[in-house]
């Protein structure tokens, strides 16, 4: 189920919000029972086989959560139950994933014929996988304490929100929000607020990017001049932005309607001076994870350069090969591995930060986060090479036609405001103007202006589903 469907926006939410805070809001208990029960649902409704999986994870962990309560003294069991829980996690999303992808290298690179059979993925995988994981570590780091009802390691695992496409939420984030959370008036118009504002992104622009984005991509190379080739590759940059930015602020939103409090994904990354910079501000809860559960773990900088660039590498193949099993994301990984090894070692966040040079620093990262988009867009590493080629005047195409001119007459205006709001012109705003009468009744009037407009194009239909949906 979408979030941008009329099912959801009509019939689902409203539903939940009326027995949430109408028949549940004095039992606790219940409540969490009633919002797993639904989310459950939520995810079951594209394909009903898919919950026995995410119920088994949820059994699994729930398991493992209490046994590694039980041994965390014991340095010995409470090791091999976290390799145990690994084991299974990852053996569960590796089958899934990338099953498919490692037998056909097998065949490929040895010449063999082994049989490969078709293997749906569950959608969200990526995402209640990596929170199984987060909810078991941090009862073994002493950060929250094991649930005792599997309900409850049920809701946080398969809270409807986050589940599909993020933000990862870290168990010690809201262990204590399970029972112990407060509903507020002001939340939840936030909340409602924040969710507007996610909703307006995904239908209004990353919608609108999309489409010049896929005739960008799709288009036959020989049809695809210079000019159409960066075009589609900046519509790409603001529609990846724009869909996973405008669903991580409806899963934020949702969660303060119903009184959870979820940490911030995206901190307007566009605007960033630096490679390392922009992965301080983009999918911060992915960065965070990887930080902590894997590169921490292997020694994080404290250790010789050697070891430190392996480390690095280590991080960033599995950040690639975590986002699709296709060698265009492992390359992605690897290409932003290797920037990040030449800021670290020139300290180049550190340098170069005079009024002139500042702004070369931010086109250096502009053009370093396109052209990793277009990797990251592409079918297999051969389409890639084909388009970085037409990006730079390589491969014998013209450098403007008419695809141009039309692309361009159609979505001039979704740039301009795709370019306007992927930097931080509202809270420039509100720092400014806030509290001010006409600013507020400004505001009230925007936001019913962008809910109306944005459910207007979601019951006219069109494409609507999130990329992040495939991770």
């Amino acid at each position: 189920m979408l979030f941008s469907s009329e099912i959801f926006l009509f019939l689902f939410l409203p539903f939940m919000l009326f027995v949430y805070y109408g028949l549940l809001f004095r039992w606790r208990s219940l409540q969490n029972l009633f919002l797993l029960g639904m989310s459950l649902l939520f995810y079951a409704y594209g394909e009903p086989w898919f919950v026995l999986v995410m119920v088994t994870s949820i059994l699994a962990n729930w398991i493992f959560g209490l046994l590694v309560e039980k041994f965390r003294e014991n340095r010995t069991a409470g090791r091999g139950i976290l390799i145990a829980m690994l084991v299974v996690n990852l053996g569960i999303l590796g089958y899934f994933k990338y099953w498919m992808f490692f037998l056909g290298n097998i065949n490929y690179f040895i010449g063999s014929y082994i049989p490969i059979p078709q293997i749906t993925l569950p959608i969200g995988i990526s995402f209640f996988t990596f929170q199984a994981i987060s909810y078991v570590m941090d009862i073994y780091r002493g950060k929250g304490k094991a649930q005792k009802n599997p309900c409850n390691v049920g809701l946080y695992i398969a809270f409807f929100p986050q589940l599909i496409a993020g933000p990862i939420v870290r168990y010690e984030t809201i262990a204590e929000q399970i029972h112990g959370r407060r509903e507020s008036l002001d939340d939840f118009s936030e909340g409602a607020c924040r969710f507007i504002v996610g909703l307006s992104k995904k239908m209004l622009l990353a919608n609108t990017m999309a489409l010049v984005a896929d005739a960008a991509f799709e288009m036959a190379p020989t049809d695809r001049c210079v000019l159409m080739a960066w075009m589609g590759a900046l519509a790409y940059t603001f529609q990846i932005y724009f869909d996973f930015s405008g669903y991580s602020d409806m899963a934020i939103g949702l969660g303060k309607m119903f009184g959870f409090h979820f940490l911030e994904n995206f901190q307007y990354p566009y605007v960033s001076r630096s490679v390392s910079e922009f992965w301080r501000r983009w999918h911060m809860s992915l960065s965070s994870f990887f930080r902590d559960y894997v590169y921490i773990p292997l020694g994080g900088n404290r250790v010789n350069n050697a070891r430190l660039i392996l480390n690095l590498f280590v991080v960033w193949a599995l950040t690639g090969l975590w986002h699709g099993a296709n060698w265009t994301f492992i390359g992605w990984g690897l290409f932003y591995f290797v920037l990040l090894v030449f800021e670290k070692y020139t300290g180049f966040e550190k340098r170069g930060n005079s009024s002139f040079l500042l702004p070369l620093k931010h086109l250096y990262t502009i053009l370093a986060f396109v052209l990793g988009w277009v990797l990251f867009r592409a079918e297999n590493i051969a389409a890639a090479g084909t388009y970085f080629q037409t990006l730079f005047g390589l491969a014998g195409t013209p450098f403007f036609n008419d695809f141009v001119v039309f692309y361009f007459h159609e979505s001039r205006y979704f740039f301009a405001f795709a370019v306007l709001f992927s930097m931080p012109v509202v809270p420039w705003l509100e720092k400014r103007w806030g509290g001010r009468a006409c600013f507020e009744m400004l505001r009230v009037l925007a936001y019913c202006a962008l809910f109306f407009v944005s459910v207007v194009y979601v019951v006219q239909g069109g494409r609507n589903p999130f990329i992040y949906f495939n991770f």
